[in-house]
């Protein structure tokens, strides 16, 4: 628990600077525009849902049974 409110406290004051960083990139758009972050929140949990959807489906339909006595 206390390790992940780290990484998002970190992820948080990382953004910040790459936000200031790349701002001469931004045309037309705040580097703090509340739209423009929740669309990339959105984009990057739709991936990481992307991405764990095929192992968890993969895992859900091995038998226990035979997945113990294999090993």
């Amino acid at each position: 628990m206390v390790g992940r409110l780290v990484g998002c406290i970190l992820g948080l004051v990382a953004s910040a600077a790459a936000s200031r960083l790349l701002s001469s990139l931004l045309f037309e758009v705040s580097p703090f525009d509340p739209v423009v972050l929740s669309l990339a929140i959105a984009v990057v949990l739709l991936m990481v849902l992307a991405a764990s959807v095929a192992p968890a489906w993969r895992a859900a339909s091995i038998d226990p049974i035979r997945a113990l006595r294999s090993e």
